[in-house]
């Protein structure tokens, strides 16, 4: 069993610094204004010359990251450097502090999206991984300075614009910011106490209004009171991706906390769910949207499967299989892990293809655009060989 952790360790590594990794920095780095492009064709030639500020701090995050844990490439540090350098001079409107959500080549405003705070988030957790890369404590002050900035946001009425004249409340949010907190909290050490407690709000707050044992789903929105919204599209999608995303990063924190048990139950408990309602049985790989009474899909794209789905199921089972040695875990780890050397693995050009319809074949052979980038790819390879490497101990 150990001989097989140890080869998936250095096919994951190998795949992070010969293939993913560079990539990015062969087509994605922008050398003449700095930052990445991101909306970039199946060899790398420039599609979009727009830059997603997402991808800026979840770039950062990840070459950071990647240098502080695989490989210190000076080459990673070179973008980093220019990332951050981009960041702090292109992606926050001078006016009201607030940051963008599209940006020129040069830097220049396109987009800033008003009802969100993602652009800060991902650019937290991009300040904190630079500032642990590269001992830059006075970055970490900045992504603890940039959370406060963003809890205000979100205590402060009508600074955020809703997205629905009707009151409602998203599983997002405090999802997403399990993840940042536990970015921030390894950074920013002095701020321990405060960031685990917010962790714990959060928790519960997934646990309270998400987290439904009756239909055992885990939604992606219901109301303030926690009602359900049956009635409506939106009330009864499910994102079996976002909610895998949110299972595994309870079992961090169940790690981080001595392998809690209550953690590691409610975060199987999400994972077994959706990866249930998730998995496409006849061919492979985790559906983007299900309707949780198992009505007509209503959009699109609701049964393609999209490569960030892929990698949060791969995380989140070896993730469970690591804290409870279940082989349920193992088993569909193996057939995420399969499915995506299968389908998403451009053999050819290199990195993963993103956008695959309901039987497999191709969508789009683009690698990348406003929300695909250096991110979702290179962070499963990323969380995968820290895994490995702790069950390896």
């Amino acid at each position: 069993m150990e001989q097989k952790f140890e080869t998936l360790y250095n096919e994951y590594k190998d795949m992070l610094t010969e293939n993913i990794l560079p990539f990015w920095l062969k087509f994605g780095y922008d050398r003449i204004n700095g930052g990445i492009y991101t909306g970039l064709d199946r060899d790398g030639s420039l599609l979009e010359t727009d830059k997603s500020v997402w991808f800026q701090g979840r770039a950062l995050w990840v070459f950071a990251t990647a240098y502080q844990q695989v490989a210190q490439d000076e080459a990673y540090r070179e973008l980093c450097d220019s990332l951050v350098q981009f960041i702090e001079a292109h992606c926050f409107d001078p006016n009201d502090g607030r940051m963008y959500f599209r940006v020129s080549k040069e830097g220049k405003p396109v987009i800033k999206r008003l009802r969100y705070v993602y652009s800060e988030t991902f650019a937290i957790i991009g300040f904190a991984a630079y500032s642990k890369a590269f001992n830059r404590p006075d970055y970490a002050k900045k992504a603890y300075e940039l959370y406060k900035t963003i809890e205000q946001y979100l205590q402060t009425p009508g600074v955020l614009i809703p997205k629905f004249e009707t009151e409602s409340i998203g599983f997002g949010l405090p999802m997403i910011m399990l993840n940042v907190l536990d970015e921030l909290r390894s950074a920013y050490p002095e701020a321990e106490v405060e960031l685990t407690d917010a962790i714990d709000a959060h928790i519960k707050e997934i646990q309270k209004n998400f987290v439904r044992p009756e239909m055992e789903a885990v939604v992606e929105q219901c109301n303030p009171d926690g009602t359900l919204q049956l009635d409506h599209f939106e009330g009864r999608l499910l994102n079996p991706g976002h909610a895998i995303e949110g299972s595994w990063f309870i079992l961090k924190e169940a790690q981080y906390r001595g392998n809690d048990p209550e953690l590691i139950k409610l975060g199987t408990t999400m994972l077994d769910w959706m990866f249930k309602r998730g998995w496409d049985e006849q061919y492979g790989g985790i559906i983007y949207f299900r309707d949780i009474l198992g009505k007509s899909g209503t959009e699109y794209w609701h049964d393609m499967k999209f490569w960030w789905p892929q990698c949060e199921a791969t995380i989140a089972n070896l993730f469970a299989f690591s804290l409870t040695r279940k082989d349920k875990y193992l088993s569909q780890y193996e057939q995420a892990h399969q499915y995506i050397k299968k389908n998403f693995v451009d053999s050819e050009y290199g990195e993963w293809f993103g956008y695959l319809h309901r039987d497999n074949t191709l969508s789009t052979p683009l690698k990348g655009n406003m929300y695909k980038g250096p991110f979702h790819i290179p962070r499963m390879y990323l969380v995968c060989c820290k895994i490995l490497e702790d069950m390896g101990k």
